[in-house]
């Protein structure tokens, strides 16, 4: 993992052209969701802008960062519908214990195709028996839920039903984790937001 500081200056100067700016990688973890009005249509200008002017370079090195870096990277290629990061994407979700997959799923549902359902059922068979990744993986249901839905298909069911995950009841979890079924209405939500970016983006 690479760090942005003075002794990688590279990856500090894309952080502060695209990662920082009205603490982006913030918004993307859903507060643009609630955003209206003005701010929402200035965050959305600068957001596809913002994916216009990367490269794909320089989106290889923000996911080669931290958290921040990588969900800020996540969604620029979402908005950009850059699917040969498909491989990239995937190989980060599949990480052994690797939190903070939201933003790789969203990116994963905009590409709407079986090889992005194929990586987020990899990913829940991988990590089925991992109690502190319960949220990422009920989110990762919700994406294929919401998958099947786009592509006619039904994978999702060998999980389980959509309101639990199948021998994922742990304690202490029981009434804080979101069900698939609302990870699903919420992944539809950034998809949609996601999709209108998409389409400014092409203009």
């Amino acid at each position: 993992m690479r760090f942005a500081n003075d002794d990688d200056p590279e990856l500090r100067d894309l952080v502060v052209r695209f990662v920082r700016p009205g603490r982006r990688y913030m918004q993307l973890a859903g507060g643009m969701l609630q955003l209206s009005g003005p701010e929402r249509d200035l965050f959305v200008g600068e957001l596809v802008q913002a994916a216009r002017e990367i490269t794909p370079a320089e989106l290889g090195v923000l996911f080669e960062g931290g958290w921040r870096e990588r969900r800020t990277a996540a969604w620029l290629v979402a908005v950009s519908g850059r699917t040969d990061f498909r491989g990239r994407i995937g190989e980060l979700m599949l990480g052994a214990g690797n939190p903070q997959i939201g933003a790789y799923c969203i990116t994963l549902a905009t590409f709407r195709t079986s090889a992005d359902a194929d990586l987020v059922c990899a990913y829940l068979d991988r990590h089925s028996s991992q109690p502190e990744l319960i949220y990422d993986r009920t989110f990762a249901l919700g994406t294929l839920l919401h998958l099947d839905a786009v592509l006619g298909a039904d994978r999702a069911s060998s999980y389980g039903s959509p309101d639990g995950l199948r021998h994922h009841r742990y304690e202490g979890h029981s009434d804080a984790v979101r069900r698939p079924r609302e990870a699903q209405e919420l992944v539809a939500q950034f998809c949609a937001f996601a999709n209108e970016c998409g389409e400014l983006y092409a203009r």
